[in-house]
């Protein structure tokens, strides 16, 4: 390495030699990218009125600084073109190395323009004097770490470890940041934290992964894919300070939380993690434990008795994927039902149980994909029995009773579509009456 990580401003490090190499991917932010760093420069501004010498730490940038004193951008390309379309609306008279380059690609060309277009029209309805501390803050309080190398293979090696070797931060990471950046009371900051660590990160990340994200999407009758960095704005929260109607009604609903409803962000964000792994443990012990679900416990067993939440959970890991997709699919819609409705109403939770283990019956192969299809009542009816989106009508139901009348039907046929199935088919029978 032939120089130390320095630490420069926006503006200074657009002002440096820069060129873009033609190796570099095209220019890919969108107008979502565009005002998520508009609405970070906006906060560090409100920050530095309430600390002296405030700074705001974008990330990283790594040059390469070839045999004409130029410096290659390696990594950070899609923030300093950002920062520049910024810079040229905020002063036109700017000037630097980068508005030398030819953008022959027509996909940054594309962004490019509508970036700068998102821009201007962010700022149509800004004055000047507010204009003037945005470009004050690309001078004087966001910073960036500039590593610099001479050598191309180092800066690709440095690049690699940045990106590839380290272990990426899974979205709920992101989403603690973020929400500790949103209190300003260093008790409840401290509370928070010791709250968050004192959990398994492993059950965190379940709990986003295979419930609130996927009960999120199908209480809106979307497919969901994974959980990725791109999703967390969903759990970003409400700003308080914003004034919006919805974000006083959420306000005062608190510490009341509903699944498919915001929340205030900062604190409650923690709140919430805590109150729906809490409420998931409860459930699950509720069906392990409740001599009224022993039938239904038996079938997720298979046949063996869990005097706890921890034992059920056990029993899942050495069943087939597919089984484990129709239990799982059980648990989001009872974890729905019960936050909705806040009972364990015995007929509901047989219907719930049935509908998320018929689409077993019906399936050769189960798949995710069958899952989402099936969560959202997208299906051909030759194939699943019950094509319902019966988490949207949870979501949508004003009392429990329309969940526990629902009507589910069984095969036309006395088997399940594989003979593998035709033991739980027998059960599913059983448990809703039939002989």
């Amino acid at each position: 390495m032939n120089s130390k990580p320095k630490i420069w401003s926006v503006h200074k490090l657009l002002g440096t030699n820069l060129i873009i190499p033609d190796y570099q991917r095209p220019y890919k932010w969108t107008d979502r990218n565009i005002t998520e760093l508009i609405l970070d420069t906006q906060k560090s501004i409100e920050e530095s009125r309430k600390y002296a010498n405030f700074k705001y730490r974008i990330g990283t940038v790594i040059l390469h600084r070839n045999e004409k004193k130029e410096y290659e951008i390696v990594d950070g390309q899609q923030r300093i073109l950002s920062f520049l379309l910024l810079k040229l609306y905020l002063d036109s008279e700017f000037s630097c190395n980068l508005l030398q380059t030819n953008f022959l690609n027509k996909i940054t060309q594309k962004n490019l323009h509508d970036n700068y277009t998102t821009i201007r029209e962010w700022f149509s309805s800004i004055d000047d004097e507010e204009k003037a501390l945005f470009n004050d803050a690309l001078k004087n309080i966001l910073e960036v770490v500039v590593i610099t190398v001479d050598k191309i293979d180092e800066a690709f090696q440095l690049f690699d470890s940045q990106n590839t070797r380290g272990r990426a931060l899974y979205p709920h990471d992101l989403l603690k940041a973020y929400h500790l950046r949103e209190i300003h009371d260093k008790y409840e900051m401290q509370n928070a934290v010791v709250k968050w660590e004192s959990k398994d990160p492993k059950a965190i990340r379940e709990l986003f992964d295979l419930y609130l994200f996927p009960i999120w999407n199908w209480a809106k009758c979307r497919k969901c894919g994974n959980f990725t960095s791109a999703d967390i704005d969903i759990y970003k929260g409400i700003e308080e300070k914003y004034g919006y109607t919805y974000a006083r009604r959420a306000n005062k609903a608190m510490p009341y939380f509903l699944l498919t409803e915001p929340f205030i962000s900062g604190g409650d964000f923690f709140e919430m993690v805590d109150h729906y792994m809490q409420m998931l443990h409860n459930i699950k012990e509720e069906i392990a434990t409740n001599p009224a679900f022993h039938d239904i416990e038996q079938i997720l067993t298979n046949g063996k008795d869990a005097d706890s939440a921890e034992e059920l959970d056990k029993s899942f890991k050495s069943s087939s994927v597919g089984l484990n997709h129709a239990r799982n699919l059980f648990f989001c819609a009872l974890l729905c039902y019960y936050d909705r409705f806040h009972n364990f109403d015995v007929m509901a939770v047989k219907k719930l149980f049935t509908w998320a283990m018929m689409i077993r019956i019906d399936m050769l192969h189960l798949g995710f994909d069958t899952i989402n299809r099936y969560a959202i009542g997208l299906g051909d009816n030759d194939k699943y029995s019950n094509a319902k989106p019966v988490i949207s009508m949870i979501a949508y139901a004003r009392r429990h009773t329309e969940i526990s009348s629902m009507r589910l039907d069984m095969r036309e046929e006395d088997k399940a579509a594989s003979e593998n199935w035709d033991n739980l088919y027998k059960q599913l029978r059983q448990l809703n009456g039939y002989n």
